[in-house]
């Protein structure tokens, strides 16, 4: 996106790919796109830059409006972020860990199945990731209901790593003895 300034004031936004007319001129859709930096400052064009956006996971996000910053000669657009819920938001991770693990170990599932229908035994790799899968659910769910905000609930959340199968650490492997 763009904006053209005049004055230190924005007078028009400019989506790329999308015509527009400035001063009495029809410039075309692909105006932006094939236009030189010196054609863009010519009629005061110059660039809109978002700033993150944070997780509408957590929160409540409302985009500011833009606003003209003269030292970087660019248009800033950022954001305000409230903060949801916090019960609700604890809720939601919990969920969302539980259902992940579950479908992290639901592909599995026919081993467990297969030795208690033949009094077998799981081979111990396996038995031993899908007891870490859960281990590493029970650990972020109890991390989820420690977090005092939701920044915390989100650190708690992107800090998981669930581990890898059998399988997926013997194509590593194999892929590693191979390079």
């Amino acid at each position: 996106m763009f904006a053209i300034i005049q004055n230190g004031q924005i007078m028009l936004l400019v989506t790329a790919g999308v015509p527009f007319e400035w001063d009495g001129v029809q410039y075309p859709a692909n105006w932006c796109n094939t236009s030189t930096p010196q054609d863009k400052a010519d009629i005061g064009m110059v660039d809109v830059v978002y700033g993150s956006q944070p997780s509408e996971t957590y929160y409540w996000v409302t985009q500011n409006a833009p606003v003209y910053n003269a030292q970087t000669n660019q248009v800033d657009v950022n954001f305000t972020a409230t903060p949801k819920d916090l019960t609700s938001v604890k809720t939601n991770a919990t969920n969302q860990i539980n259902s992940t693990s579950y479908s992290i170990l639901f592909p599995t599932d026919w081993m467990v199945v297969k030795a208690v229908e033949t009094s077998t035994t799981v081979a111990p790799a396996w038995n031993s990731w899908r007891q870490s899968v859960r281990n590493t659910a029970t650990t972020a769910v109890n991390s989820v209901e420690g977090a005092t905000d939701v920044d915390g609930v989100a650190q708690a959340v992107s800090a998981i790593v669930w581990p890898k199968s059998p399988d997926q650490v013997a194509a590593e492997a194999a892929q590693a003895a191979g390079a």
